[in-house]
């Protein structure tokens, strides 16, 4: 009797993990390069079901009753990494990328320790010694693996190769990476990315647009639906649970009383 409580259980904890999901990509809908995530789900694997200690087949005997399936679990996510719309800045160290790719980021944890992360986000400035980094205050770097420092008080120009000239001179070049198999990234914050074992980088086809900005690709309007979607199977198991509930108490304070 309890194996659909149980089942609508599983189910309301898998709705609870898109919900989280979903509602981290509306929260990151104006974030800059963010890209939206998916959950999957999974069927417990059928389990065979037997009768124990049953005293008309004798108590020493299990008696196999058919097959039986405990529910769903979590799957695992998964990011899209289709490209997001451009927003219009004017800023010349605003960075969009066309095509596939990512920025080479030299990021700094709170303990001082360095790591290379990759990232869409292009909002870059230049601090106080003309390096160029994030928001963040991370270093953006060159296709040396080198921090790119720039005069400050001279204008610049981004070229769609990353090139940056100043004078008519180029002064570096932005580094582009790009990997075989995105399924070899981890994700890192709301919009870093870092490889794992496994992964193969590949040059990069992408294009550099200054003065643009590549926005989330989250979709709120289709996202609402999924959200009102997955509400509702919520609460479908939440209405089983309750229907159990009220069996379960006419079978306790009805059917076993005592006459």
């Amino acid at each position: 009797m309890l194996k659909g409580l149980y089942t609508a259980y599983t189910g309301m904890i898998n709705e609870q993990h898109r919900m989280d999901t979903l509602t981290n990509n509306l929260a990151n809908a104006d974030t800059v390069g963010f890209k939206k995530e998916g959950a999957t789900s999974q069927s417990f694997g059928d389990l065979l079901a037997v009768k124990i200690k049953d005293a008309s087949v004798g108590k020493r005997i299990a008696q196999p009753i058919g097959f039986n399936n405990p529910g769903v679990k979590i799957g695992e996510n998964y990011t899209d990494y289709t490209q997001g719309s451009y927003r219009v800045t004017g800023n010349t160290y605003d960075l969009a990328l066309a095509g596939d790719g990512f920025f080479v980021i030299e990021y700094t944890n709170k303990a001082g320790e360095t790591s290379t992360m990759y990232t869409r986000a292009g909002q870059f400035t230049l601090n106080r010694e003309g390096f160029l980094v994030t928001e963040d205050g991370d270093y953006v770097l060159d296709t040396q693996n080198r921090r790119i420092q720039i005069d400050t008080l001279q204008d610049s120009v981004i070229d769609k190769d990353g090139t940056i000239y100043q004078n008519g001179n180029a002064v570096a070049t932005i580094q582009v990476a790009d990997f075989e198999d995105y399924n070899y990234l981890e994700k890192f914050a709301e919009t870093y990315y870092r490889p794992v074992e496994g992964a193969v980088f590949t040059p990069s086809n992408a294009v550099i647009n200054s003065g643009y900005l590549e926005m989330a690709n989250v979709q709120i309007v289709k996202e609402m639906v999924n959200l009102i979607t997955i509400t509702r199977a919520y609460e479908s198991n939440q209405k089983i649970i309750q229907t159990y509930d009220s069996s379960l108490e006419i079978a306790v304070s009805q059917l076993g009383r005592v006459q």
